[in-house]
């Protein structure tokens, strides 16, 4: 299963590569992605390379109604509901920060693409996936979480569950709220209220390593009908350094990933 995840990164950085007219680039990552997946872009969309990499057991679109996401005991702040999930995604992507006047990093949003790996959740491996993938999104691909995500959709890989970035707050109109977006491909392509904006219910510091691991979380919905609660869990990276320069250090994008699972919503 850890397999097809590093094919998969490697094959769409080998087609990166070989794309003529596009490089990496390290710039900004900004705190959403375009929508606009046009066919000009010089990607290489053969069947040959999609071949490659697909999986000779099944990865996505499988029931998880007995699975229970493992979090800390001895805690209140994530607790999983008693009703079972919907859909579970192996996301990778960035977290996205500026210096602020108080010389520390604030955040200022996300991007990140979701995979469907709803049926390896019982298999052992799953527990450590996203160590597998940290290891490749970090290592082995230069290119920017956009660029993925435009060459994945060019692609039309069937795993793909949706992407996470965030929104103006639709409540107030100040600052920013986290939306997961299932309407760009899948069972729910074109359904306009595919999609949940949230707003935090609890967290919790990774266990693992809280100076390198994003929190843990709980958001409910605010918008949207895909969903009415999201936890992130087994969260690897993403955490800036502890300290910056205001007016000297630039807006920095840390790599990340995670697990989210998704319950409730009107949609199935």
């Amino acid at each position: 299963m850890v397999a097809i995840i590093n094919k998969l990164f490697a094959a769409a950085a080998a087609n990166l590569a070989a794309s003529s007219g596009y490089g990496y680039g390290s710039g900004s990552t900004g705190s959403s992605y375009g929508s606009g997946y046009g066919s000009g872009s010089g990607y290489s969309t053969g069947s040959s390379w999609i071949s490659s990499w697909q999986p000779s057991f099944q990865l996505s679109g499988c029931s998880i109604d007995k699975f229970v996401p493992q979090f800390p005991s001895g805690q209140t702040q994530l607790v999983a509901p008693s009703q079972p999930p919907k859909f579970i995604g192996l996301a990778f992507g960035v977290q996205n920060y500026t210096c602020s006047n108080t010389n520390t990093f604030t955040s200022t949003g996300a991007v990140a693409e979701l995979i469907d790996v709803s049926c390896i959740v019982y298999e052992p491996e799953f527990s450590t996936i996203q160590d597998d993938l940290f290891n490749v999104w970090t290592n082995l691909v230069p290119a920017s979480i956009q660029s993925i995500i435009e060459l994945f959709h060019i692609l039309d890989i069937p795993q793909i569950l949706a992407q996470h970035y965030f929104v103006p707050n639709p409540t107030t109109g100040q600052g920013l709220s986290p939306k997961w977006d299932f309407t760009s491909s899948g069972k729910f392509e074109g359904v306009k209220d595919a999609f949940i904006v949230a707003k935090g219910k609890g967290t919790l510091p990774a266990p693992t390593n809280a100076t390198r691991d994003v929190a843990w979380l709980d958001v409910v919905q605010v918008k949207g009908d895909i969903a009415s609660e999201v936890f992130r869990f087994d969260t690897v990276g993403g955490q800036p350094p502890a300290s910056c320069m205001y007016g000297k250090d630039h807006d920095i994008s840390v790599r990340y990933v995670s697990k989210y699972i998704f319950y409730g919503g009107s949609l199935a």
